[in-house]
């Protein structure tokens, strides 16, 4: 069972506050201490799958408390083990749940933990230019060498990523400085790309007879369906915690490739095909 360990400290008497939150059916197991300068401290491990539901519960039973601090970690590991019941307290088996009800992959991320690594995600910093030069320089050579493996290559990088899952979350949520922050950071990252690939046209040689670039010179409704499913498994990827590169993939290949072949071109002077790239992205 995926646990997390929630720590709530609360200044003051808040025992009565706690017992509240201990009735929970997502506490595993819990800790609780008092201390003169602090207050109360509660320690609990929680079923993962039921975190957002706790963390809603305690914000709305101590919001009233200033100086109230909620803090979440993953376990890795705890023993002795928490082992799954299979009957309850009236020694009949526990009804199961529907497949379709259960977790994808055994965990959901919580709001606040997916919204703390997006918040990290969007930030508009060196490293993030850096990868999206890099990423960019990948994927220009791997069009112009035609080469499917490269361009591969250069999704796997993924700093694409972060700003337009920022952009579903903030929109989502309606959090108007996320979806600035994202805004400002996909558009620094889209002319970076843009601009270099411009550059990359005007000293390389652009072949437009290459599949790779012919292939993101014609728009149909498959790119359309491609870049509408390529986000949704990237969104829904991201809620289960799987690993950024290979939600990136994914989500770059709509994104990347065209964008770096429309700047071939226009570096190149081949005005007449740059246009077409755009409506894939």
């Amino acid at each position: 069972m995926p646990l997390r360990l929630i720590e709530i400290v609360v200044p003051g008497k808040a025992s009565n506050e706690f017992k509240k939150l201990l009735t929970d059916d997502s506490v595993e197991h819990y800790w609780n201490d008092r201390s003169d300068s602090s207050g109360f401290l509660l320690k609990a491990l929680v079923d993962a799958n039921k975190t957002e539901s706790f963390l809603d519960k305690a914000e709305k039973i101590f919001k009233e408390d200033k100086g109230f601090r909620i803090v979440i970690s993953s376990v890795e590991a705890t023993l002795p083990r928490i082992e799954l019941e299979e009957e309850g307290e009236t020694g009949k088996p526990v009804e199961k749940n529907e497949p379709w009800k259960e977790p994808l992959s055994g965990i959901r991320v919580s709001r606040e933990e997916l919204y703390n690594d997006i918040l990290d995600s969007v930030q508009l910093n060196r490293v993030y230019i850096a990868m999206v030069t890099l990423s960019t320089i990948v994927a220009a050579l791997g069009v112009l060498r035609d080469n499917t493996a490269v361009v591969i290559g250069a999704m796997v990088i993924a700093p694409l990523l972060g700003p337009n899952v920022g952009l579903a979350l903030s929109t989502t949520l309606g959090d108007f400085k996320l979806f600035g922050k994202s805004i400002k950071t996909n558009l620094a990252g889209l002319a970076v790309a843009l601009l270099l690939s411009i550059g990359l046209g005007i000293m390389l040689e652009v072949d437009e007879s290459l599949y790779q670039i012919t292939s993101r010179t014609e728009v149909h409704l498959s790119d359309i369906t491609l870049a509408l499913a390529s986000g949704a498994a990237g969104v829904l990827a991201y809620t289960i915690g799987m690993s950024a590169a290979v939600i990136g993939v994914m989500v770059a290949v709509a994104l990347l490739p065209p964008l770096v072949t429309a700047g071939l071109l226009l570096g190149d002077f081949q005005l007449e095909l740059p246009i077409m790239p755009f409506f894939c992205l």
